[in-house]
This record gives structure tokens, C-alpha cells and sequence, in this order.
């Protein structure tokens, strides 16, 4: 452990499991205090008792506006600062769009994309006034590349990249970085809908990543030097031609 992040607090959405986790993991073994932030109190309240005394739970329901724009004064309740916002929770639709249900489609883009942008404008304003902070989405190679499977998500993440993109040329001057790290596919609960034999068959031939694999690209992103900004980060299996 070299302590990359030691003093450093983060909080990151969408901890409970997942990349989220990993993310977490890597931050807290890198020395940071990290708040995660979900809706599933119970399993918030397991990982935080195993994680140790520097991982501190944060019950969110991301879908209530309210909920997440009073989330900062509850972060720097729990943890007395914020260095570090991690954007990360999301949720997944595939398919054809003439079979698809819109009523689905909304709470997806809600999630992914209403509440992520809520929930920065919540914490850059505290970033701006102490000129230091990170800003970090996990997007998916999905916002740069249109995935013909899945119109309704790759829609949502290009959303993303736009917002990145423009807000991190609002904010450098306050220094304040904004990047996202964009992932092909992960194992996580977000594939839960692929149908069995595709799952199968990106097992079997490694076009799959795990979330560790992604947590150690976030690491990397927020340990470059302050004058560095690492404004997209794509990772991807080897077998994934795209």
C-alpha cells in the first residue's frame, strides 16, 4: 500500500456493490476515507463494519431530488471534508427500442443521468470555494461508441461525456477535475438482463472485466499530478473489438 490517497475523503455513489465497491476498497486501502453512498441500508451498514472505521455508510435514495441535493452538508457530517465525488451508480437497458418499455427507459435516465448531474451540482459548489476537488464519473465505452444493443443506455452515457466535457472546462480554473472512466463490459448487477447464452459466451471467450480492474484505473486517474487531467479513461477486455 503506498497511501496515494491518505487524508484524502471521497464519496462515491452507488457503493454497495459492484464497481462502486471496488472502487471503495481500493480508495480505503490507499489510505482515503471514503462515504458510500446508497439506498440499501442494510448491506451499507454490513460492508461499512467490515471495511473498517474509515468507510462510512450514507443511506440515498438517488430517484428523490430532495434526498440528493441536501447530500453534501450530510457527507461533511460524516466525514469532515470532501476531496473527492464519484459519481458511479447507474443502472442498465438493452434491447430493440420498438420492444421496449419507456416507463423502464425513465428511471434509467433518471438515474443515469438526472440524479448524477444533481448530485455534482450539490458537491462542486463546496470544491469551487476550497479551489481543489476531483469530480470523477464512471461513463462506459457506450458514450463514445454507439452500442447497437442498447440505444436507451448508450444514449443516457453520451449524455454523460457531454456533461463531462463541458463542465471540466467550466471548473479547471477553480482546480477542479472532471474526468470519467469509461468501462466496456464489467461483471456486475448491471448485466443482470443479458440473455444467458451472451453472459456464456463473454465468460467463456474473456470479454468480460472485473470491477477491480476498473477500480485501479480510477486510482490512477486521481493520483496524477494536480496539473494532469485524465478526462476519459477507456478500459477494455482484449478480445472487445471496438
Amino acid at each position: 500500500m503506498a497511501e496515494l490517497m491518505k487524508g484524502k475523503v471521497a464519496a462515491i455513489t452507488g457503493a454497495a456493490s459492484g464497481i462502486g465497491l471496488e472502487c471503495a476498497r481500493t480508495l480505503l486501502a490507499e489510505g482515503a476515507t471514503v462515504v458510500l453512498i446508497d439506498r440499501a441500508k442494510d448491506k451499507l451498514d454490513a460492508l461499512c463494519g467490515e471495511l473498517g472505521d474509515r468507510a462510512k455508510p450514507l443511506v440515498v435514495d438517488l430517484l428523490a431530488p430532495e434526498e440528493v441535493s441536501g447530500i453534501l452538508p450530510r457527507i461533511l457530517e460524516l466525514a469532515g471534508r470532501l476531496d473527492i465525488f464519484h459519481a458511479n451508480a447507474g443502472a442498465y437497458i438493452g434491447g430493440a427500442v420498438a420492444e421496449g418499455d419507456p416507463n423502464a427507459w425513465d428511471r434509467m435516465l433518471n438515474l443515469n443521468i438526472n440524479a448524477a448531474f444533481r448530485s455534482v451540482h450539490a458537491v462542486l459548489p463546496h470544491m469551487i470555494a476550497q479551489k481543489s476537488g476531483d469530480i470523477l464519473f464512471t461513463s462506459s465505452i457506450a458514450g463514445v461508441v454507439p452500442v447497437v444493443w442498447e440505444p436507451i443506455y448508450t444514449a443516457s452515457k453520451f449524455a454523460v461525456q457531454a456533461f463531462v466535457h463541458s463542465t471540466r472546462r467550466q471548473v479547471a480554473q477553480h482546480g477542479v477535475r472532471v474526468g470519467a472512466v469509461l468501462p466496456g463490459p464489467v461483471v456486475t448487477a448491471l448485466l443482470d438482463d443479458w440473455p444467458k447464452a451472451k453472459m456464456e459466451e463473454a465468460l467463456a471467450n474473456g470479454s468480460l472485466m472485473q470491477p477491480k480492474e476498473v477500480a485501479e484505473a480510477v486510482l490512477f486517474m486521481l493520483s496524477r499530478p494536480r496539473n494532469v487531467t485524465i478526462r476519459d479513461l477507456v478500459i477494455l477486455p482484449n478480445s472487445v473489438d471496438l
